[in-house]
């Protein structure tokens, strides 16, 4: 009799059930719906991730000396495409902002669709863009190439779509840097339209995007990045995933060192950023001369063979990486666009004639005591050295005052220069990337010429082989997969 009646409740539990309509089929760990806001914490701290030492090896800040590093030696060879898989994780967000018909998480979307693509671009030349991404909606998974300019036009457009669709009305929750301060993402929004134009300065006149109309017309009618608490940075917190991205790194072992030409420019500007950047050589510390001693910071030649610089590092005679990066769990933030960057890009287009020339000085030493608050905040007892009297002194110095020059080319070369030395763990590559566009600041290049891009993925060639092909032809001719091979936007 027991057993009829539990029998009696199965049954009456699965008729309910059936009347519930329940699909037994649905995987509860496997959603098929979610809140964009969920994508989008992962989205952002992804990309605003510190990039590693690559780019400062080609950049000229530090140097190898137990192996020659491809990239210290412009002996690299492919990038991969892993930006189209965070740019699926933005797909998937758009996605889910438009079932919800929340416009704010399309235009952060929009933000982030445009970051990727520019990085690509720069990296490559011609990328997969107006077909891309359409794998899993239109079955297209062998799309073709956009052209580098198609990119840039495209992307461009998307930001401006962005800034309409960014409504200050809506609540934008899983954000870790503005904290849903849907006015914070408009101004990034529109700074880095400022930064993609500028860094299309060799086309102005020679291109379909009306470069100087387009920067002139969003710095006059758009909010943009106006104060150091508005930059784009990520805050790392001393919690398991959320630790400095360089924390405990091992890449900073016993063969990673300073480079001289980044020391060296230091130290001809008695600029106390190096303190926080380097540390001091061995021999300095054995004789016990002090922090602010500029003689006791030495970096190794980055274009010598390595072990002539492995030699005075045993010697004691170079700095190392100063070891607060991976020493500290929160060493600093990282900025994706800082108040500073935007000055210096503000600084150069002034020079350009795009805007006003008459607040390119103003612009330029904005940018320094912006970068100097920066290091104040964030280097831990270091901060005396990058108070408002240290910075307001330093940019009153020969070297660095902007009155003391006169031509263009001395103006943009102090701009650039001064833009390089805030870029010590910040920006990624986007220093070298200065460095193809203008010149500046000089980089010793030992022999040959510096690379321009990167070889298309091995992955290509065997999966989409018939479209990069195509590609590479268009661009450089047949069999031109180069790394010193100029795209569209440096000819």
């Amino acid at each position: 009799m027991k057993n009829f009646k539990y029998i009696f409740i199965f049954l009456s539990v699965i008729a309910f059930s059936s009347c519930e309509d329940l699909d037994i089929n649905d995987n509860p760990n496997n959603v098929s719906e979610t809140h964009p806001d969920l994508l989008l914490t992962n989205i952002i701290t992804t990309a605003f991730q510190v990039q590693g030492t690559g780019a400062m090896y080609a950049s000229r800040m530090i140097v190898q000396t137990d192996g020659e590093n491809t990239s210290q030696f412009y002996k690299w060879d492919r990038a991969s495409f892993n930006d189209y898989n965070n740019l699926r994780q933005v797909t998937k967000m758009m996605e889910e902002a438009e079932r919800i018909s929340d416009d704010s998480y399309i235009g952060i979307g929009y933000f982030f669709r445009a970051y990727y693509f520019y990085n690509l671009a720069l990296t490559f030349g011609d990328v997969p863009y107006a077909e891309a991404l359409k794998g899993e909606t239109e079955g297209l998974y062998q799309p073709s190439y956009s052209t580098q300019e198609e990119v840039f036009v495209g992307i461009l457009n998307e930001l401006e779509e962005a800034n309409s669709l960014l409504d200050e009305t809506n609540i934008i929750t899983g954000d870790p840097i503005f904290n849903g301060d849907v006015s914070k993402w408009k101004k990034l929004v529109n700074s880095f339209r400022l930064k993609i134009l500028l860094t299309l300065s060799n086309k102005e006149g020679n291109s379909s995007i009306d470069i100087k109309s387009q920067f002139a017309s969003i710095y006059n009618s758009e909010d943009i990045i106006s104060a150091s608490e508005e930059s784009a940075r990520l805050e790392f917190v001393d919690v398991v995933n959320s630790r400095y991205t360089e924390f405990n790194s091992s890449s900073y072992g016993s063969g990673l060192y300073m480079a001289s030409t980044f020391v060296d420019m230091l130290k001809e500007r008695e600029d106390p950023r190096l303190f926080a950047i380097a540390g001091q050589t061995k021999n300095a510390k054995e004789a016990g001369l002090s922090i602010d001693d500029f003689s006791s910071y030495a970096g190794g030649n980055p274009v010598v063979p390595y072990n002539e610089v492995n030699l005075l590092a045993a010697a004691g005679e170079v700095s190392k990486v100063n070891d607060r990066y991976t020493a500290d769990p929160t060493a600093e933030a990282h900025n994706l666009l800082s108040f500073s960057e935007v000055q210096f890009i503000l600084a150069e287009a002034a020079v350009r004639g795009w805007i006003s020339t008459a607040n390119a000085q103003t612009f330029y030493e904005n940018g320094i005591k912006a970068n100097f608050n920066f290091y104040n905040t964030y280097a831990k007892g270091y901060e005396a050295y990058y108070t408002e009297t240290e910075a307001a002194e330093y940019i009153a110095s020969t070297a660095v005052n902007f009155a003391n020059v006169t031509t263009d080319a001395e103006k943009l070369n102090l701009i650039l220069t001064q833009k390089y030395l805030t870029s010590f763990l910040q920006g990624g590559w986007r220093m070298y990337f200065d460095h193809l566009r203008t010149g500046y600041p000089a980089f010793p290049l030992g022999v040959g010429t510096a690379p321009t891009r990167w070889i298309y993925p091995l992955d290509e060639y065997n999966n989409n082989s018939e479209n990069v092909t195509e590609a590479i032809t268009r661009q450089f001719g047949a069999s031109n997969d180069g790394i010193r091979e100029l795209t569209w936007w440096l000819k």
